[in-house]
């Protein structure tokens, strides 16, 4: 077993590094290591991501510390071996056609014939190392040396789903189709490649061995059984009349499967939707709306109890004969049919939650009601929500109405600049003393580029020491990451599962959800802190 080196990553998770290289012998105790754990897991261990060199660890801090958790995973490693502890492993062949846009790119780079292309990248067995970046997503590798280009210089805003593709080394299959800077080879079946009906969800996983098969058409999918689609039997409790700017089914997320490139999701402000299930009686990590900016028209159909919590959109109650009532914030309150919750315009915050006694009942996907749109996955066929949605809720006991939350005095505190607490690493020792101080010292406006995967923030750079990219490895929620500009993003909810950039620090707890209530423009420091 290789030598472990244990760093902070927030006040949630820790690092455990086995060495610093794209090695098989090395992944291969990454993933001994990972399922020792498994088997004897740690008061508090929640679930881990396994990548190439290291393993990101998530636990409950309430339960486990930090030096807690380095005695239990050293005791394990001390007699472990890694050929008894990995699960066994499994081939895969994949038929591909060669057609891509980058082949003749890639033979010119290579020196070689479009042809001998393909005989190089189908005529090697690949390792599977991670799994991650987007559900389903493996890393395999190495290429032979004449196919090891780097990333484009400009990546694809969009890459078509089922695209067999190489950078560094690598090669992969998208299974969804998303933004990537890889070069395309050619294609695939994806919808072989992740099924939320299979257990795992997951085609591929680290340690099986991959071929690709040179084909010229694909054969015919055949969809696996999968037990029928949830039909929901009760009428709708609610019509959405306008789905507001981004408005989306999310619940306390999506815990367990991070591994297989699957986030969290769920609320990006969890605190709120805490506070919104609260008052209307619900378990803390009830399904609700998540409504960004601008919120939605809902007509009420059937009875029910309702709160507003986060940001203030303006909430009023539009009633039949009445002047339009505004709902007061952070308290709950009934909503009777003919009624319409409606929002007259931001005053505050960026995200405002709506939850309803009982929760909105849509079908559970991986264990959770959160959307995910990049993966369509959860929520309302996965995307948001849209005119003419009904949303049905879950049956509910009838409580008092006018309750109001002790998180409203949050809401009321306003700052010039939210400060943001940090914890330092997993990677700060990236950075240069100046850089470090930097980040500290300085103010960020949030950019334009920001969203639930991450916020990118403007401002002074922050200066590397030597190296601006790591081997991939495991991504937590409240990373700093920092690119080669020097400037941080923040990553969120719906991050990718593993990144290839050194993360100066990690924001601590429920700072996250100060965060996620700021608009592009809008300032914020960093302190660093203890845990």
């Amino acid at each position: 077993m290789s030598e472990l080196r244990f760093l902070r990553a927030g006040d949630a998770a820790v690092v455990i590094e086995l060495g610093n290289a794209i090695d098989p012998d090395l992944n291969e105790d990454v993933r001994a290591l990972d399922q020792a754990i498994l088997k004897a897991p740690f008061d508090g261990y929640i679930e881990a991501i396994p990548t190439y060199r290291s393993l990101l660890v998530f636990y409950e801090p309430a339960t486990a510390s930090f030096e807690g958790i380095k005695a239990h995973v050293q005791n394990l490693a001390k007699n472990l071996d890694a050929s008894t502890t990995r699960p066994p492993t499994r081939s895969h062949e994949v038929p591909t056609v060669y057609d891509g846009e980058d082949l003749d790119d890639v033979a010119r780079f290579a020196g070689v014939t479009k042809k001998n292309v393909i005989r190089l990248h189908s005529g090697t067995e690949y390792l599977v190392y991670v799994v991650g970046f987007t559900p389903g997503f493996a890393y395999m590798g190495m290429t032979d040396q004449k196919l090891a280009l780097g990333r484009r210089n400009s990546p694809r805003t969009r890459v078509p789903a089922g695209a067999v593709a190489i950078a560094m080394g690598q090669t992969g299959i998208y299974p969804q189709s998303t933004p990537g800077g890889w070069h395309l080879l050619g294609r695939a079946e994806h919808r072989t490649m992740f099924d939320i009906h299979s257990d795992p969800p997951s085609r591929f996983l680290p340690g099986d061995r991959v071929r690709f098969v040179p084909v010229k058409r694909l054969p015919a999918y055949e969809p696996p059984s999968s037990p029928n689609p949830e039909v929901l039997t009760t009428s709708p409790s609610l019509m959405v009349e306008d789905g507001g700017l981004f408005t989306t089914v999310q619940d306390g997320g999506r815990v367990g499967y991070q591994r297989y490139g699957v986030p969290v999701a769920g609320a990006v402000d969890a605190p709120a939707l805490r506070a919104a299930n609260e008052l209307v009686g619900n378990e803390p990590g009830a399904a609700a709306l998540e409504c960004t900016v601008s919120g939605p028209r809902l007509r009420c159909l059937k009875t029910t109890i309702a709160s507003v919590t986060g940001a203030d959109l303006g909430a009023v109650v539009e009633r039949r004969d009445l002047e339009r009532w505004p709902v007061p914030p952070w308290s709950s309150f009934r909503l009777r049919p003919g009624n319409v919750l409606t929002f007259e315009g931001r005053r505050s915050g960026a995200r405002a939650y709506v939850a309803f006694a009982g929760g909105i009942d849509v079908p559970p996907v991986l264990g959770s009601r959160s959307t995910y749109v990049l993966a369509e996955m959860g929520g309302l066929e996965g995307r948001a929500l849209q005119a003419g949605d009904g949303l049905t809720l879950l049956i509910a006991e009838e409580i008092a109405v006018g309750r109001v939350s002790s998180l409203k005095e949050r809401a009321e505190t306003s700052e010039a600049d939210v400060t943001l607490r940090i914890v330092w690493g997993p990677q700060d020792d990236y950075f240069t003393e100046e850089g470090r101080a930097t980040l500290v010292t300085s103010v960020y406006a949030v950019g334009p580029a920001s969203d639930r995967m991450g916020y990118r923030l403007e401002g002074p750079t922050l200066e590397h020491r030597d190296a601006q990219e790591i081997i991939s490895d495991g991504m937590m929620l409240g990373a700093v990451q920092v690119p080669p500009n020097g400037l941080p993003i923040v990553m969120l909810a719906d991050r990718a599962k593993t990144g290839g950039y050194p993360k100066i620090a990690t924001v601590v707890g429920n700072d996250v959800a100060k965060l996620a209530q700021l608009l592009p423009g809008e300032r914020v420091r960093f302190r660093a802190v203890e845990v």
